[in-house]
């Protein structure tokens, strides 16, 4: 697993979490306050044996959550997760996978989702053969699933990581543990500043433990062994000038995170009210050891708990609690690397902190490594010797480390205190220097592999084959040693062709079926060895024309007015002649009819191939060898001519039926069929009516608008392509008959005429309506046979057998109207009728009388049919319209007339119409004088009808006679008056009463609806004199005018004379005052934000807002309005520059005022 980097490891250090945390998955937030990143540049330093320290320091060992997490608002926590990553334990060199999922259905894209160690080191940017993030999305159920795969762990990636996953304004976090306990095989523990150096700063290993820097100045012989030397209290009790000589001469590399840690340190040691003497800022212990913490409490009553990486200490064998007076002692028995950690015990509030560093004894080299000499191929064995057994001992190669990997060739084998490192066939590439290194020590030697002097026992010979024969090269060499092939200079590899045999010392190449381009010389070359072993091959060819790719009988189609370009693969040895011929002519290398010539092939060539080029084309090949020839047939095909313009043989209402004939050329290829497009006469668009090829020469085209002229064209198909298309055919319409005509009905009957009448038809369609035929047929045979008693029915059907040359034209010409009299019949006669509608398309289906119709004219007494309304008297207004039809029944020749009060109508005032069914009297303006009874008359011959309308104009009436003040007492006034004389009409129904004071004489109405001609008016205002008036009202409403009091009614009061008060004016100026204030406001960056206040003041006062003090003018940014004493400030999409102190500020003349708020712009993620 990829560890962090020098400037991570300065800014992953952290607090362990405070007491009151249960467990790691608690996810605390205990963060030392006083922690921050000290930035030291550090220089190189080497290697050197020193009291060792923590190992996994190259992690954050902080278990509390991050300091994000902290700072996040709780509200803004949502649960995400469906699955949390758990804790988990893994061996040493183990793998482990830690899984999160995620589940997306209310998620509009994928969660951000981030994986750390410790307080906040990303893992993300930790990626490599350690460890790898994946993720996935299952799209069935919707979940995301996010895992993290630590790949062969080690101690130091023990400790609290976290999984925190984000959507918008969304947030869930999830902390775990993982534990690495140690396999019978892990690695010694080394010293603390071999645990602060890296190797190999950002490449894929980078973090990992470092021995380079020991290769320098070591020796085979043991080394003097050095004083121990505590770099922390050099560190505490030195100048920091003296940080980097100090960690330069101690080979500490990570000296930033030596201070973050000793800067805590520093930071705890402060006077406190619980702990009369506290813990030492760090401890040092060897493992296997005891160590003895020891604080003094001031009160030793105070209850006293012991922490180790933020979990509590409990008794036991290895823990030891003992009680001197105020002393309180924790002792550690046989001190493990899993002792190394920090510790803290607390006493009620406060606590005390130190660090434990365990750590090993060095492991020396005992028995060096000695230089060694060898050839290629041998054995190779370098051994040493360390002063303990099974000891944690890496080999290098030129500096570079090497692994026990199964697939390495490098292998090294461990018995006891005795290391081999083993090389089964050194290489020449194996020459270098070997080391091998521990933590108290390094040993180095130099391998030499040189080669043996190679002899030629059997050399390669020249050789001449055939085409499709085998090639055998073989060779023998004095070594067993690899080789390489060149053919031409160039490397040959092994192929399925190709076949490279290497037995012992003999070599041999071997090609089954040469080929052509097998041909050139060849050589061998053993590795290693400045020597090579040439030869020749010669492979020999008759020529051969290769015409698999053509069709049957070497035909090739090409279609007219394309280019052809007929390439024939040939073979030969040598390279054969070629001649292409047409009949006796033969072909050159240029016109548009070509031949031209390849070294592997020939190709004819026809630009823009005409129908004229179709024919046999001869080619030969010539040489040395031999001679191959062969006739080749091109066929030039094409596209077939257009048809002939298509007929249209049948139009309907919205289809035709049109034919045409094939195209007198298929252009070389069967039809396989054609297209049909139609268009608008008027219009230049053509649309395709079929998408499939239709085989037959005629067609149905549909969905065509009646009433537009369509022209239609015709497309052949072959397989070579579409012909042009066919000229248009000619223009058509669409047409259809309409629906026979409806209503068909006697409307009158004579001695000799009969009048019939109809209504349109329902469909009349686009070709419109022209008019109607008329016919009719005299009793004859079948007449009475199955004729319809319904007179109700409509036939379309004639309800007797007629014959077609029976019926008779009564219009000769088309007629418009609906109505049509046939003269001329004889008296006493039948007839049936039928109608017809005729457009452009045609005459429609008949429509018939359903019974025979007697010509003979018929009385019908008259009968007057009074609408309803006007049974009970008509009213209207003056100058209002009256328009009264009053039908009637009377046949012949109804006559009628009319009266008015008994007399006769006068027609220049009042208009009468009549006709043969209705009457109607008309008054375009109506007057009073319009009023009266109206008598209606209709005679036929003998027989009278009679009916009376009642007709009243009303109109508004006129005002009363005379008001008159009758008696004033008190507050009360009584009046009187008389009905007026012109009533309108209509009778009177209510009077309104006003009253006028003498002073301003404005009216003010006092009774409305009142029905008597008299009335009293109370609660009149003492002093004032009053005049008062009347309207009468009836239907039409009130009276034009009004009559008014003559005299005016003083309303007195007895005794004293009132004196009205003098009233100052009110003084309404006020200093401006705000009612509502600003208040603070937290506004989102990108949506508008308002802020609002209310304000009073008189004069009315001038509202300027400030933005930090500052008068905010002319910025587009801002709006300012003001209304009814709200004032309000609009920011147009905020950005965090926009937060800051707002205040609004009213002045007038009396003074000014402010209020102020804050405003705080956030920005989502």
């Amino acid at each position: 697993m990829p560890e962090p980097t020098k400037k991570d490891e300065t800014e992953t250090q952290s607090a362990p979490p405070p007491p009151e945390q249960k467990t790691p998955q608690d996810g605390g937030t205990g963060k030392d306050k006083d922690e921050d990143d000290t930035s030291v540049s550090t220089p190189p330093a080497d290697g050197m044996s020193k009291p060792a320290e923590r190992k996994d320091s190259v992690w954050s060992i902080g278990e509390g959550a991050p300091e994000e997490s902290g700072k996040r608002d709780d509200s803004q926590m949502s649960t995400l997760f469906i699955e949390k990553p758990q804790s988990g334990s893994v061996s040493v060199g183990g793998n482990i996978t830690f899984i999160a999922k995620v589940e997306a259905k209310d998620l509009l894209r994928k969660p951000n989702v981030k994986w750390f160690k410790g307080k906040w080191m990303d893992l993300a940017s930790k990626a490599g053969k350690h460890l790898q993030l994946k993720e996935s999305f299952e799209r069935h159920t919707k979940i995301h699933t996010f895992e993290m795969h630590i790949i062969k762990a080690k101690e130091n990636y023990a400790g609290n990581y976290r999984c925190e996953v984000s959507y918008k304004d969304k947030f869930d976090s999830c902390s775990f543990d993982l534990e690495v306990t140690e396999s019978s095989q892990a690695a010694q523990s080394i010293d603390i500043r071999s645990a602060f150096k890296r190797s190999g700063e950002g490449q894929e290993d980078a973090g990992e433990l470092d021995f380079s820097g020991l290769l320098k100045r070591r020796e085979i012989k043991q080394q003097e062994e050095e004083p121990e030397v505590d770099v922390w209290e050099l560190l505490k009790n030195a100048n920091p000038s003296e940080y980097e000589k100090i960690a330069f001469q101690y080979g500490i590399t990570d000296l930033r995170g030596m201070l973050k840690r000793l800067k805590r340190m520093r930071r705890e040691v402060k006077k406190s009210a619980a702990f009369a003497k506290g813990l030492d800022p760090a401890y040092q212990v060897d493992k296997g050891g005891k160590v003895r913490f020891m604080v003094e409490l001031a009160d030793p009553t105070v209850e006293l708990k012991w922490y180790k990486n933020g979990q509590e200490i409990r008794p036991s064998a290895k823990y030891i609690f003992e009680h001197k007076g105020n002393q309180r002692i924790l002792f550690i028995n046989n001190c493990t690397m899993a002792d190394d950690a920090r510790y803290y015990v607390t006493a009620g509030d406060e606590k005390c902190s130190t660090e434990l560093f365990v750590r090993d004894p060095p492991i020396l080299v005992t028995k060096g490594l000695e230089d060694t000499s060898t050839y290629v191929g041998e054995r190779v064995e370098l051994s040493c010797e360390v002063s303990e057994e099974n000891a944690n001992v890496k080999w290098f190669r030129n500096g570079v480390e090497l692994s026990d990997d199964p697939h390495s060739r490098y292998r090294i084998k461990v018995e006891g205190k005795k290391h081999t490192l083993i090389i089964e066939e050194a290489a020449k590439n194996d020459n270098a220097t070997y080391s091998v290194m521990t933590t108290g020590g390094q040993s180095e030697a130099k391998l030499s592999v040189d080669l043996r002097p190679l002899k030629i026992s059997l050399a390669l010979e020249d050789q001449t084959v055939r085409l499709g024969q085998e090639i055998h090269l073989k060779c023998e060499i004095s070594e067993n040693v690899e080789g390489k092939w060149y053919k031409n200079g160039q490397l040959v590899e092994a192929s399925d062709r190709v076949k490279l045999y290497h037995k012992g010392r003999i070599h041999r190449f071997v090609i089954a079926s040469s080929a052509v381009d097998d041909e050139g010389e060849y050589m061998f070359v053993p590795d290693a060895y400045n020597i090579n072993i040439p030869c020749k091959v010669h492979v020999v060819d008759p020529p051969k024309l290769h015409l698999d790719g053509l069709g049957e009988n070497n035909t090739v189609t090409v279609v007219a007015g394309s280019k052809l370009r007929l390439e024939i693969p040939i073979t030969g040895e040598p390279t054969p002649k070629v001649v292409w011929s047409r009949g006796d002519k033969g072909i050159t290398d240029s016109g548009r009819i070509r031949a031209e010539t390849y070294p592997d092939s020939s190709c004819l060539v026809i630009d823009a191939a005409e129908r004229e080029d179709s024919g046999p084309f001869r080619i030969t090949l010539k040489n040395e060898a031999g001679e191959d020839t062969a006739l080749i047939n091109i066929k030039v095909v094409d596209v077939p001519d257009p048809p002939q313009a298509p007929n249209v043989t049948e139009v309907g209402e919205d289809w035709c039926v049109m034919t045409w004939e094939p195209p007198a050329n298929d252009g070389g290829s069967p039809i396989l069929g054609y297209f049909i497009e139609r268009k608008k006469k008027q219009s230049s668009r053509w649309m395709r009516l079929n998408f499939e090829l239709i085989k037959e020469t005629t067609f149905e085209p549909k969905k065509m608008i009646e009433g537009v002229a369509y022209e239609v064209r015709v497309f052949a198909v072959n397989a070579i392509g579409i012909s042009k298309p066919s000229m248009p055919s000619k223009s058509f319409v669409p047409l259809a008959v309409t629906s026979p005509p409806t209503l068909l009905a006697v409307d009158g009957v004579t001695d000799t005429s009969v009048t019939m009448k109809w209504r349109p038809p329902d469909h009349i369609g686009a070709a419109g309506l022209d008019g109607y035929v008329v016919e009719y047929c005299f009793e004859g045979n079948g007449f009475s046979q199955g004729i319809s008693t319904d007179l109700s029915e409509e036939l379309l059907e004639p309800p007797f057998h007629v014959e077609a040359d029976e019926w008779i034209v009564a219009n000769p010409e088309l007629t418009d109207k609906t109505k049509f009299t046939i003269n001329g019949l004889p008296t006493g006669s039948k007839i049936l009728v039928r109608v017809k509608a005729v457009n452009a398309a045609g005459e429609s289906e008949p429509r018939y009388h359903p019974q025979p119709i007697l010509v003979k004219e018929v009385i019908e007494p008259p009968k007057i049919r009074l609408p309803r309304h006007l049974k009970q008297t008509y009213t209207r207004r003056v100058g209002e319209t009256v328009n009264l039809v009053i039908p009637f029944q009377g046949r012949p020749r109804a006559k009628v007339s009319w009266e008015k009060n008994g007399s006769p109508i006068d027609k220049n005032h009042i208009n009468i119409r009549n006709t043969e069914n209705d009457t109607i009297i008309f008054i375009r303006k109506a007057e009073r004088c319009h009023s009266g009874e109206y008598d209606m008359k209709v005679e036929v011959e003998n027989l009278v009808d009679k009916a009376t309308i009642d007709i009243q104009i009303v109109d508004r009436p006129g005002p009363p006679e005379i008001v008159i003040i009758d008696d004033v007492w008190g507050e009360n006034v009584n009046l009187s008056w008389k009905p007026p004389k012109d009533d309108g009409n209509a009778a009177i129904t209510g009077y309104t009463i006003q009253k006028a004071d003498k002073k301003s004489m404005e009216w003010f109405t006092v009774m409305e609806h009142y029905h008597r001609t008299s009335a009293t008016i109370n609660e009149l205002i003492i002093g004032n004199e009053y005049y008062f008036r009347v309207f009468a009202e009836n239907m039409c409403g009130l009276s034009e005018d009004a009559t008014m009091t003559k005299e005016s009614a003083l309303i007195a009061k007895d005794g004293k004379v009132y004196k009205y008060p003098v009233y100052n004016d009110f003084d309404f100026t006020e200093r401006p005052m705000f009612t509502q204030p600003l208040v603070n406001t937290f506004a989102v960056a990108g949506y508008n934000a308002t802020l609002n206040c209310s304000v009073r003041g008189n004069p009315k006062p001038k509202i300027t807002w400030l933005k930090n003090k500052v008068i905010i003018m002319n910025d587009p940014r801002y709006r300012m309005f003001s209304n009814q004493g709200v004032c309000t400030l609009e920011i147009r999409k905020p950005s965090p520059y926009d937060g800051g102190t707002y205040t609004c500020r009213a002045v007038n003349t009396l003074g000014e005022a402010e209020v102020e708020c804050k405003l705080e712009v956030k920005v989502t993620q």
